[in-house]
């Protein structure tokens, strides 16, 4: 059995971002450092990358495309064990509420394990962060709801937006101003449905715009949209942010390659002269593709 690509981690206390491997019950991880060499070059077939730590009973074949990166069977088990699906009300664990930034106008309110730290926040991407409370789960979920109705922000944003701002961010005091704004919004919310379960925390704004490398990231930036037997991704290690690893790939410019996509295949080292030979598409170009390099 081969290591399997377990996808980004982002460890709390750690400097950095790091790649987690499985094979069988053993983990692993292997520290990334900007501005070295990363490659990897994939063989054989996508393979179900299992649920809750074990391996996929079948074997599945997944698409190429998917990152979640499990068959059907094994994503309805990942998903029953999830706080983010209410499957867990009675979890006894202290959670906090935060409100997290992506972009300009990107701003989303939700909740995570105190225990987590701020990992939760680097593995969604978030640029800048503030807590906001912090107490039992039901009492998080409701602050999550109040919030979501009181300052119009939602609990999700999709992926490929927060990926297509990266390359323009603002400078850190606009955008600490923007979930400043925000958190003293919900600070007003005194008596207007906020849990009093839920102990309120200060403003502290936290950004990762440092810690993710992204003032190496500028456009045009192209990402893979799945990888196939033989192809490579490879060039010098850049920045990372959530799940993304950005390479500059020399001539090929700067790509951006979801580590979701790299579960459940065999991988093997590329040198960085490898280059890029999977399809991809431009950032922000919708679902017009580029094609191979």
């Amino acid at each position: 059995m081969d290591w399997q690509c377990t996808g980004l981690r982002w460890p709390e206390g750690s400097e950095g971002p790091a790649l987690g491997w499985r094979k069988g019950a053993r983990t692993r991880a292997s520290a990334l450092v900007y501005g070295t060499e990363f490659g990897f070059r994939a063989s054989g077939e996508r393979r179900c990358s299992g649920a809750r730590g074990n391996a996929c009973p079948l074997g599945a074949v997944v698409p190429v495309t998917s990152t979640g990166g499990r068959c059907p069977e094994c994503g309805r088990l990942d998903r029953a064990h999830s706080v983010a699906a209410d499957t867990v009300p009675d979890d006894p664990r202290t959670y906090r509420v935060y409100l997290a930034w992506f972009g300009p106008g990107m701003v989303k309110v939700g909740i995570t394990a105190e225990e987590r730290g701020a990992a939760r926040l680097r593995e969604q991407g978030a640029v800048v962060f503030s807590w906001l409370g912090r107490g039992p789960l039901m009492a998080a979920r409701r602050a999550e709801e109040v919030l979501r109705a009181a300052l119009g922000v939602p609990d999700r944003i999709p992926y490929a937006r927060k990926r297509e701002v990266r390359a323009a961010l603002p400078d850190r005091a606009e955008r600490v101003a923007e979930v400043a704004a925000l958190h003293g919004g919900a600070a007003a919310l005194e008596g207007a449905g906020w849990p009093e379960a839920l102990e309120r925390l200060p403003f502290a704004a936290v950004d990762h715009a440092e810690v993710f490398g992204l003032g190496e990231v500028s456009g045009p930036v192209r990402a893979v949209t799945g990888l196939v037997d033989g192809g490579a991704v490879a060039g010098r290690l850049v920045a990372a942010a959530g799940p993304d690893l950005h390479l500059d790939a020399g001539g090929q410019g700067l790509v951006v390659v979801d580590t979701r996509l790299m579960t459940g295949w065999t991988l093997t080292a590329a040198a960085g002269a490898a280059g890029v030979s999977v399809p991809v598409v431009a950032v922000g170009g919708g679902a017009a593709q580029d094609g191979l390099f």
